[in-house]
């Protein structure tokens, strides 16, 4: 069985606000050297070991369901299943 493991973050471009009041509220505990903080999503997707499209179809899934392409970018892994 093959294990997807899919990572979708805000583009450079769009303000992640959550990613903003986290470093802050990071900063207000003391810990200042951090300098930067992004939100995201994290999903995994099983298949089986003999999916013939498979990275065609995880593209397919994550442009049309798992991120919004117009603010969002993905990058995913594949990996064996245990």
């Amino acid at each position: 069985m093959k294990l997807v493991k899919v990572y979708v973050t805000l583009k450079d471009s769009v303000l992640d606000a959550q990613g903003e009041a986290i470093k802050s509220a990071v900063h207000s505990m003391g810990y200042n050297k951090v300098e930067n903080v992004g939100m995201g999503k994290y999903f995994e997707l099983k298949f089986a070991d003999d999916y013939a499209d498979l990275e065609k179809d995880v593209d397919s899934i994550c442009d049309d369901l798992l991120a919004n392409p117009n603010i969002e970018t993905y990058r995913y892994e594949i990996a064996e299943a245990e």
